[in-house]
């Protein structure tokens, strides 16, 4: 009976979630009829070079003003992604997202051609398929994390609640449903991936899938720059320290593949350099201005712990999952160092920004692209929790955290949590209220 629940529980999770993040989609976003302000922040950044390339065929943007101040104009949600270097507008933020939203911009094209919608990127079938898009890369997301949960032998019926609360219990569910034109689940995906393929190969040192690696490397990257800080987790996935030097003597014996992994990783970053090169007549430039790191002042407390965007106060759940920490530095030393200090490494960098809240977000939204770390540290605490009680116990807290995490993500949707200013009185005198909810 058990492995039959454990195989079941396998097949219907992905299932079960698409199914609840369609429906909450198409009641949240059919309202608004797909209209322009779905796309909202840095998601109007990331989707601007599809109509731009396919659309008016101007990488200088020359069409933001009638778009966003004229035609689809909402004084909320109005936001420059523009960035101004030497007499010309270019996008500040890398195409990448925008690569893998293409297809689903050119079946939106279609549809609006063919149901005599405007042709401007912007109109109803145009956003609504990039809605679909981040549902389908959320999708892919959780498929390779299953996969990658089943490499740390996971049961099947840790897997189901190890994936639901990942999605539901996390502001991973609010980037895929509201905010779904933002990196961030894209990011997720594409991580996943490098993941799962990294620690495929250490575990059978398969040269074949260094192409792949390298591939996804360079999307993981053309999404978010700040994404390669991935690879310091290449030796938590590694598994030890000789299956690490091993497999690096496996690449380097192996150089024809290696050299072809690399030009397939230079093949799409080049996208980003080709459209610097149009944009600008130069292949590089910092398109950030005068925004950037200060590596001496991270703000590591508030990123993790504050009352207005902390990681852990508005997404408990990934607190409890740092008990697998404990069965992890017990059966290996290794594992448990290079994982936290790999994870360390990437809070110190993001704290370091100079806008450590990162704008109108919830919770710290640039480590979504990272929770699969905190998916195995909870696989491997269900997993090790051996006592039927404190089994039990960790499952109830992590079905009352995923609900309330579902309660605060309305209470954002609605401001009731505001989007940037909330304070330590602010955030108590709304906590867990439900009544407020109700009235909207």
């Amino acid at each position: 009976m058990i492995p039959n629940i454990n195989k079941i529980a396998q097949r219907v999770i992905i299932p079960v979630i698409v199914l609840i993040l369609l429906m909450v989609s198409s009641n949240i976003n059919l309202k608004k009829d797909y209209s322009t302000g779905i796309i909202e922040a840095d998601g109007k950044g990331y989707y601007a070079y599809l109509p731009a390339m396919f659309i008016y065929h101007d990488l200088n943007f020359g069409f933001f003003d009638t778009i966003e101040k004229e035609k689809y104009y909402n004084e909320n949600l109005q936001y420059d992604y523009r960035s101004y270097f030497r007499g010309k507008y270019i996008n500040k933020y890398f195409p990448g997202t925008a690569l893998a939203m293409a297809p689903f911009f050119a079946i939106g094209h279609l549809v609006s051609v063919f149901l005599g919608y405007p042709l401007d990127g912007y109109s109803k079938y145009y956003t609504l398929f990039i809605n679909l898009a981040s549902i389908f890369y959320l999708t892919l997301a959780c498929l390779f994390l299953l996969k990658l949960l089943r490499k740390y032998n996971i049961r099947g019926i840790y897997i189901f609640l190890v994936l639901f609360s990942i999605v539901f219990g996390t502001n991973v569910f609010y980037y895929s449903v509201i905010e779904f034109s933002m990196s961030h689940i894209y990011s997720f995906a594409f991580i996943n991936m490098f993941i799962y393929y990294t620690k495929k190969y250490f575990n059978h040192y398969e040269v074949k899938l260094l192409p792949i690696i390298g591939l996804i490397l360079g999307m993981v990257i053309l999404i978010r720059p700040v994404n390669i800080l991935i690879i310091a987790m290449v030796p938590f996935l590694a598994g030890s320290f000789l299956r690490l030097i091993n497999g690096m003597k496996v690449i380097v014996k192996n150089i024809p593949v290696l050299i072809i992994s690399f030009l397939l990783f230079m093949i799409i970053l080049s996208v980003q350099l080709a459209i610097y090169k149009i944009q600008t007549g130069h292949f590089w430039i910092y398109s950030y201005g005068e925004e950037g790191f200060n590596f001496f002042s991270p703000q590591i407390i508030n990123f993790l712990f504050s009352y207005k965007k902390g990681l852990f106060l508005y997404t408990p759940l990934l607190v409890i999952s740092l008990a697998g920490g404990y069965y992890l530095f017990k059966k290996s030393r290794y594992t448990f160092f290079t994982l936290f200090g790999g994870l360390f490494l990437i809070t110190y960098v993001f704290s370091s920004w100079w806008m450590w809240y990162y704008g109108g977000s919830f919770s710290s939204r640039v480590l979504i692209e990272y929770f699969a770390f905190f998916a195995i540290l909870l696989g491997i605490a269900l997993h090790n929790l051996k006592l039927r009680w404190v089994r039990r116990t960790y499952i109830v807290i992590m079905v009352v955290l995923t609900i309330g995490c579902q309660i605060q993500t309305y209470q954002y949707r609605y401001n009731i949590i505001h989007w940037s200013d909330m304070t330590k009185e602010k955030y108590w005198e709304v906590f867990m209220r439900v009544d407020l909810l109700l009235k909207k």
